[in-house]
């Protein structure tokens, strides 16, 4: 089984680091990242969808991804 997150934030390092740790963690990027302008905050958004397979744990929706 294959689980999804987006991880979204400021286009700044913080946002980096959590993609460095989802990769670390065993997530693989899936696509490319996406970028918009918050015009009320005047910053950079980012997006950036990752998968990771998870076979032996069944889906439950209740659970947080970031425990599989």
């Amino acid at each position: 089984m294959q689980v999804y997150r987006m991880l979204t934030g400021d286009d700044d390092a913080a946002f980096c680091h959590k993609v460095s740790k989802a990769l670390i963690e065993g997530w693989v990027l899936y696509g490319e990242p996406k970028y918009c302008f918050d015009g009320a905050r005047g910053v950079m958004r980012c997006a950036q969808a990752v998968v990771k397979e998870v076979a032996d744990r069944p889906y439950d929706p209740d659970r947080k991804l970031t425990d599989y």
